[in-house]
């Protein structure tokens, strides 16, 4: 039945043209108590049927309700993980409408798969607001210095349901490991390339580390790139560590003068060891070939004395002679003329000058 000439399923009353009711195509919006009323008289019957078939009615457009709200879309960069009763049903990679059953026979997770998230290691925040975090960006090299170290992780997620089911407070989970084994590569490493030229090579270490520890909890992570935004000597070491740099800059300088005369000094001995080993070997060669010519004398002598021996004794003791005499200093007597004074002779080969006899 209508009430005041409205229908509750169609249009009502126009308002006047000068209202200010607000208007929507189609009429004003139906009366709550006429349609309930309307849906009174379309199913008949008593007071208590009409409230039983009533209550009915709500129930089954609230449970189409939850129904419909099992419906989602994924994006092209999400995946869709769904959980029946907290177990992990199915994981939806492909974008698209899906379905799934409400809440709570099952749940709904969507994850982005494709940005890249980032974690700050010995800092907090970001560009002017940033501050020094102490308790984590100061490390101890292995040649037991402390280096005052900042660094940024990269990372996104590989695996939708590993990153959700295999790995508990994930991001704080990736820190801590990404933490972990940045003291490990620093401990391992000395002072000097962290904080000139080695910083790549050590990012590239932190980096792969931190996979493969991530990979074995099956993290379903993804460590994209390890920056060393800064790496500095702790303000407290920094006096030692001139003295350090010093004291190292000190030994190249010892080492480099030790080398130049090391390259020196070799090739002089070098020179003089082969000078005394020709010498040597001269003065052999000289006395044996002098060896070799008195024993060919003393054979040539020996087959002269041979053929005749009077004459070859006395060629030799007149050589004999005359070869000691003329080393050995001479006086001469003369006890003939009665004279007991001495007469020195003066050989002509010690003073070059004619001797005489006085």
């Amino acid at each position: 039945m209508a009430s005041g000439g409205k229908n509750p399923w169609g249009q009502g009353p126009k308002q006047p043209s000068n209202s200010n009711t607000p208007s929507r195509p189609g009429g004003d919006l139906p009366d709550l108590e006429d349609i309930l009323k309307k849906a009174k008289d379309r199913f008949g019957g008593g007071d208590g049927d009409d409230t039983t078939k009533i209550i009915i009615l709500g129930v089954v457009i609230i449970a189409l309700l939850w129904l419909a709200s099992g419906f989602y879309r994924v994006l092209p960069n999400e995946n869709a993980v769904i959980q029946r009763f907290g177990e992990l049903n199915r994981t939806q990679v492909e974008p698209g409408m899906g379905y799934h059953l409400p809440w709570p026979i099952e749940r709904l997770t969507k994850v982005n798969v494709t940005e890249d998230r980032r974690l700050t290691i010995g800092f907090d925040g970001s560009g002017q607001f940033e501050r020094d975090n102490p308790d984590e960006s100061q490390m101890l090299t292995s040649d037991a210095n402390i280096v005052d170290i900042d660094v940024v992780v990269i990372w996104n997620i590989q695996n939708a349901h590993d990153f959700i089911f295999n790995i508990r407070n994930q991001e704080d989970t990736i820190k801590r490991v990404a933490e972990s084994t940045t003291r490990e590569v620093i401990g391992q490493t000395e002072l000097q390339p962290i904080i000139t030229t080695g910083r790549e090579n050590i990012a590239q270490r932190i980096q792969k580390l931190t996979q493969d520890t991530l990979d074995s909890y099956e993290s379903g992570v993804a460590i994209r790139q390890v920056l060393i935004q800064d790496a500095t000597v702790h303000p407290q070491v920094m006096e030692a560590f001139d003295d350090v740099v010093a004291a190292t800059q000190d030994a190249e300088r010892f080492q480099n003068e030790a080398t130049i005369y090391k390259n020196d000094i070799i090739p002089k001995a070098r020179g003089e060891a082969i000078r005394m080993i020709q010498e040597a070997e001269g003065y052999k060669d000289a006395r044996i070939a002098r060896a070799e010519g008195e024993a060919e004398r003393f054979n040539q002598l020996y087959d002269a004395y041979q053929g005749g021996r009077d004459v070859t004794r006395e060629r030799i003791y007149i050589e004999t002679m005359e070869e000691v005499m003329s080393r050995a200093e001479k006086t001469i007597i003369d006890q003939e003329s009665g004279s007991t004074g001495v007469v020195p002779y003066l050989p002509l080969n010690r003073n070059g000058q004619a001797g005489g006899v006085r």
